[in-house]
C-alpha cells in the first residue's frame, strides 16, 4: 500500500471513531435550536454548524469519492473532537454548550 493510501486509510479510521452520530441524528440535530445557539459566529452560521452540514455530506459520500479536500475536513473533525473531548465539564453534560457543540462536530459524548 502506497504511503498516501496509509493516511487515507488512518484519516478514515480515525474520523469514523471521531463522528459518533448517523447522517441522520446530525441532520436532525443541526435542525434544532440548540445547534443553532453554540458556536464561534461572525453573525451568522457558527463554524461548527457548518462542519455540521458539511460531516453529513462526508457521511453520504462513497469513501471512494472522497478527495484530498475532504480528507483534510475529516483531520480537522477528528482534531476538533478530540481537542474537546479533553475539555470534558464536571457533571451532568446533558444540556450543556459543551456538549451542543460536540455535536454540532457529529460526536455526542453521551453515546458509547
Amino acid at each position: 500500500m502506497a504511503p498516501h493510501e496509509d493516511d487515507r486509510d488512518e484519516t478514515l479510521e480515525e474520523f469514523d471513531a471521531a463522528v459518533n452520530m448517523t447522517a441522520g441524528q446530525l441532520e436532525k440535530w443541526l435542525e434544532s435550536d440548540e445547534s443553532k445557539s453554540v458556536g464561534q459566529s461572525d453573525g451568522g452560521e457558527s463554524v461548527g454548524h457548518r462542519s455540521g452540514r458539511r460531516i453529513v455530506e462526508l457521511l453520504h459520500t462513497n469513501k471512494s469519492d472522497l478527495s484530498d479536500d475532504d480528507l483534510a475536513h475529516m483531520r480537522k473533525v477528528t482534531g476538533y473532537v478530540h481537542r474537546h473531548l479533553k475539555q470534558r465539564p464536571d457533571g451532568d453534560i446533558t444540556g450543556t454548550r459543551w456538549r451542543y457543540s460536540l455535536m454540532n462536530w457529529g460526536h455526542d459524548p453521551k453515546e458509547p
